[in-house]
C-alpha cells in the first residue's frame, strides 16, 4: 500500500511501456539476479540432455602449429572413440584443439564461453555453443555435465578450473570423478611443490593427492577416465545390491 508522497506519479503499466527515461535499472542488482536466474536456465535446459562427457581444459593461447595442441586434438578424438561429448571453454588454444579432435572424428563437440573484455569467439568446432556473463554459471555448468576434468598446460583460468574441481571433489561437494592433468614437464613442478610443501606442513592429506593423476600419454588420459567411471558403475551395483538384500532380510 502507497499513500501521500509514497505514491509513484506514474503506473507501472506506463513504466513498463514507456520507451523514454533513463536505462541504469537494467545494471541494478535485482535485474542481474534475473540475469543469473535466466544464465542457469538456459544453460540446463541446453545441456540436459548431453551424453556423459569429459571437461578439456588448457590455455586459449596456445598455438595450431605446437605439440600441446596436437596432443589435445588426439585427446579429443580419443574421448569421442571412448565414448564422451567434448566439453571446452569454447575458445581458441588447447579448447579449440579438443573440440576439433572430438568434432572432426564424429563426436558431440560442445563450447561453454564467457564474456570477456577482450574479443574471444566461439571456436568453429562446436555441436553446441553458449556464452555467459557470469563465471560462476559457467563453472557450474562444466561441474554439472561432466563426468571427468583433462586438464592440459594452461595459465591462471586453467588453474582456477583445475583446483576448483580438486576442492569440490576434496570437500566431497560433488562425486569423486577422475581429474587428469596432461603434461609432466609442465606440471610437475606444481605436483612437487604440493608432496614437498602443502604435504609435510598439513595443509593437505596423503589421500588428497590422489585425486589427480599425472600423465604425457593421449591413451593413458582416456583409460584412466574410463577406468574410473567402471570403477563408480561396479560401487552403485554393489551398494545396491546391499540395499536390495537388507530390503528383502527385513521381509523375512
Amino acid at each position: 500500500m502507497l499513500r501521500g508522497r509514497a505514491v509513484p506519479q506514474t503506473t507501472t503499466d506506463q513504466r513498463l511501456l514507456d520507451t523514454r527515461g533513463p536505462v541504469d535499472w537494467v545494471h541494478a542488482d535485482p535485474w542481474r539476479v534475473l540475469r543469473i536466474q535466466a544464465e542457469f536456465v538456459e544453460g540446463f535446459g541446453l545441456l540436459s540432455e548431453l551424453p556423459k562427457a569429459v571437461s578439456v581444459f588448457g590455455s586459449a593461447r596456445t598455438k595450431p602449429d605446437s605439440p600441446d595442441y596436437k596432443l589435445a586434438v588426439e585427446i579429443g578424438a580419443r574421448l569421442h572413440e571412448a565414448g564422451y561429448a567434448v566439453i571446452t571453454g569454447g575458445g581458441p588454444g588447447i579448447m579449440e584443439a579438443a573440440n576439433k579432435g572430438c568434432d572432426e572424428s564424429g563426436g558431440l563437440s560442445v563450447g561453454l564461453g564467457i564474456e570477456l573484455p577482450f574479443e574471444q569467439r566461439l571456436n568453429d568446432h562446436l555441436d553446441i555453443g553458449l556464452e555467459f556473463r557470469y563465471f560462476f554459471v559457467r563453472k557450474t555448468m562444466f561441474i554439472k555435465y561432466s563426468q571427468a576434468f583433462v586438464v592440459l598446460p594452461g595459465g591462471f583460468g586453467t588453474l582456477d578450473e583445475l583446483f576448483e574441481a580438486i576442492t569440490l571433489v576434496q570437500t566431497k561437494k560433488i562425486t569423486r570423478f577422475p581429474i587428469v592433468l596432461v603434461g609432466t614437464d609442465f606440471w610437475g613442478g606444481l605436483i612437487d611443490w604440493v608432496r614437498s610443501t602443502m604435504l609435510p606442513s598439513g595443509k593437505v592429506s596423503p589421500f588428497d593427492l590422489d585425486l589427480i593423476h599425472l600423465t604425457d600419454d593421449p591413451a593413458e588420459v582416456v583409460e584412466v577416465v574410463v577406468e574410473a567411471h567402471i570403477a563408480a558403475e561396479r560401487r552403485l551395483r554393489e551398494e545396491q545390491a546391499a540395499v536390495d538384500a537388507a530390503a528383502e532380510g527385513a521381509g523375512e
